[in-house]
């Protein structure tokens, strides 16, 4: 492991605040003890991610002066050293349960069933001062969009920061299986002696040009002479109730890879030849929770941030990465800006971009290419709509198979229907 990508702020190896499983009953009995303090479902994730080291270097969510110093600056100081980060990451708490907490206090930090996950040693207690994270964050003074609700709509007024110990996070009976630690995701790259690894981030059911951005990932890094895995990589924390659930969006990825039909039609044969390789051989899914802020450019930063962690050395950032447009449909951030944003960081962040742009499928090659790449050859793009794909869907009709692949699309449509 020692030739692994280092985790993010000069680590050795991914910080671990989980409670060990021998001393699990123990930690239990002194948690019952304390004051508890609730944690909504996204915020779950974080919590998870201090616990396993997902958001190392942290040991748990940010005082006010690292907070301040993420909002204004795009960093975080480890040992001297200035590291990128882009979203502040603390504990929203209810205004009156905050005035009656104070610092160096350990509460108990409970789940919406009222179980304890966790413990917290309180560092900091303050104001949400929203307006200001929103404006960081966005980019924007506006707020009519999904990323500036989710802090809007959320009735507390005060934030938490401090050192916490994690509970092993449940497995899901549904795709649990898909769902690992920083520790085995390392483990697992190196019994795999990749030497490069590309996470592809999405939190939507695949079409045909989604499924190619990670091919070309895949396929650059091996032109380039590197034994590479690529990871299907999907976000399975809490997403905005119009997104596919992840259950059916995990049943979707799992049908395409075991079921061999990722890529079909769309890899470099010859590459594959020439390497004398399989390129299904090189591809696997696993699931990541994690909160979803809808940020853009500074989401993606984050979305790479986690990855490092969990040892991937590249990440695929398309056009409109972790993008989700004002009310009336307009961009908030120009198309490229993700792209744009790991050549101006303000920290060090080892894991590369691998910087795809859009795809299509066309009729001219009978496959999915870059329209970079092919629309200057005069070459037409098949292209449909979201608005009409998920009416099709909706119908249960199979969409066009070049957009995207029957194994999705009847999932996706047993689950509308179901």
């Amino acid at each position: 492991m020692a030739d692994l990508i280092a985790p993010h702020g000069g680590l050795s190896e991914p910080i671990c605040r989980t409670v060990p499983e021998a001393e699990v009953a123990d930690f239990g009995a002194h948690a019952a003890g304390l004051t508890k303090v609730p944690v909504s479902g996204a915020d779950l994730s974080s919590l998870y991610r201090f616990g396993d080291g997902g958001l190392s270097p942290l040991t748990g969510p940010m005082t006010k002066d690292v907070y301040d110093k993420v909002l204004e600056e795009e960093i975080i100081v480890q040992d001297g050293k200035n590291y990128a980060w882009t979203i502040p990451i603390s504990l929203p708490v209810d205004k009156d349960l905050a005035g009656s907490l104070k610092e160096g206090q350990e509460v108990a930090l409970v789940n919406q069933n009222d179980e304890v996950v966790a413990t917290l040693k309180i560092g900091d207690i303050f104001p949400w001062d929203k307006a200001k994270y929103n404006t960081s964050v966005y980019l924007t003074e506006r707020s009519d969009h999904p990323g500036a609700r989710i802090a809007l709509e959320d009735p507390r007024e005060f934030l938490l920061g401090g050192e916490v110990r994690v509970l092993p996070q449940p497995k899901n009976p549904s795709f649990g299986k898909y769902v690992l630690t920083p520790r085995e995701t390392r483990k697992l790259f190196a019994e795999k002696k990749w030497d490069k690894t590309v996470a592809f981030q999405t939190r939507n059911p695949l079409h045909r040009a989604h499924e190619y951005a990670l091919i070309v990932g895949l396929e650059r890094l091996t032109r380039e002479g590197h034994f590479t895995g690529a990871v299907l990589n999907p976000l399975i924390g809490e997403t905005k109730s119009d997104d596919v659930p992840a259950d059916v969006r995990m049943k979707t990825y799992e049908a395409l890879i075991d079921g061999g039909a990722f890529g079909e039609g769309d890899i470099d044969d010859e590459l594959w030849k020439e390497k004398g390789q399989k390129f299904s051989d090189h591809v696997i899914l696993l699931g990541l929770d994690i909160k979803m802020f809808y940020g853009g450019p500074k989401e993606a930063v984050m979305h790479g941030i986690y990855r490092q962690n969990f040892g991937f050395t590249h990440l695929i950032i398309g056009r409109k990465h972790a993008d989700a447009p004002y009310d009336d449909g307009g961009d908030i951030w120009d198309p490229l800006d993700a792209q744009r944003k790991f050549d101006n960081l303000n920290g060090e962040l080892l894991i590369d971009p691998v910087k795809v742009g859009f795809a299509a499928f066309f009729e001219e090659i009978g496959k999915v290419g870059l329209v970079d790449e092919c629309k200057p050859k005069g070459y037409h793009p098949v292209s449909i709509s979201g608005r009409e794909l998920r009416t099709q869907l909706k119908a249960g009709e199979l969409p066009d198979p070049r957009i995207m692949r029957r194994e999705t699309a009847e999932i996706l449509i047993a689950a509308m229907h179901g």
